[in-house]
C-alpha cells in the first residue's frame, strides 16, 4: 500500500527534473545580448554593410571594366586620338560605342548614389537601371550597325547587358535579404536583452542589506 505514494512522488520528482527550472531561466546573460546589440549597432554607425559594400566594389568593376573594353576597341579601330574624335565629336547612333559606355556611367551614378549614399533599401533604382539599359541595348542591336563592325559589336552589348542583370540578382537575392535578416536578429537580440533585464534587476547594494537591531535581552 506505500508503493502508490512513492510512485506518486518519483512521477512527481521526475515532472519537476523534466521542467525548466528558475536556475535555467536566469542562465540568460544579459552582457553577451548586450555585446551582440552593441556589434549590431557598430554596423550600423559603419554606414554601410558588408554585402552592400560589396555591391559597390561590383558596380564600380562594371563601370571599369566597359571603361577599358571601349579604350580597347578605340585602339583596335586605328587609334585612341582619332577613333576618340569620331565616337564622340561626330557620334553616330549606328556605330558608335560611345552611348554604351555613358549607359555604365548613368548606372553606376544612379545605383552609387541610390544604394551607397541613400543607403535605399528599396529594388526600385537598381530595377530602373536595368530596364533602361536593357532596353537602349535591345534597340540598339536592333537599329545600329554595331555587327559589321567585328567582336566588338558584340562583345560591348553583350558584357553591358550581363552585368546590369547581374548587379540586380546580387541586389535582389544577396543584399537586401541579408540585411532584412540582420536587421531581425538586431531586433530579436534587443528584445531578449530587454526581457534579461526583467530577470535581472540588478545587484543589490550593500545598504540594502541590514539587520534588526538587537532586543533587548530578556524581552
Amino acid at each position: 500500500m506505500s508503493r502508490v505514494p512513492g510512485d506518486a512522488e518519483n512521477a512527481h520528482s521526475s515532472s519537476v527534473e523534466s521542467c525548466p527550472s528558475l536556475r535555467d531561466v536566469h542562465s540568460i546573460n544579459p552582457a553577451q545580448l548586450m555585446a551582440r546589440i552593441e556589434s549590431y549597432e557598430g554596423r550600423e554607425k559603419k554606414g554601410i554593410s558588408d554585402v552592400r559594400r560589396t555591391f559597390c566594389l561590383f558596380v564600380t568593376f562594371d563601370l571599369l571594366f566597359i571603361t577599358l573594353l571601349w579604350i580597347i576597341e578605340l585602339n583596335v579601330k586605328g587609334g585612341i586620338e582619332t577613333t576618340l574624335e569620331k565616337e564622340v565629336l561626330q557620334y553616330d547612333y549606328s556605330s558608335s560605342y560611345f552611348d554604351i559606355f555613358l549607359l555604365a556611367v548613368f548606372r553606376f551614378k544612379v545605383l552609387i548614389l541610390a544604394y551607397a549614399m541613400c543607403r535605399l533599401r528599396h529594388w526600385w533604382a537598381i530595377a530602373f537601371t536595368t530596364a533602361v539599359t536593357s532596353a537602349f541595348l535591345l534597340a540598339k542591336v536592333i537599329i545600329s550597325q554595331l555587327f559589321s563592325q567585328g567582336a566588338f559589336g558584340y562583345v560591348l552589348p553583350i558584357i553591358s547587358f550581363i552585368l546590369a542583370w547581374i548587379e540586380t540578382w546580387f541586389l535582389d537575392f544577396k543584399v537586401l535579404p541579408q540585411e532584412a535578416e540582420e536587421e531581425n536578429r538586431f531586433l530579436i537580440a534587443q528584445d531578449a536583452s530587454e526581457r534579461a533585464a526583467l530577470l535581472h534587476p540588478g545587484v543589490l547594494s550593500d545598504g540594502q542589506f541590514y539587520s534588526p537591531p538587537e532586543s533587548v535581552a530578556g524581552s
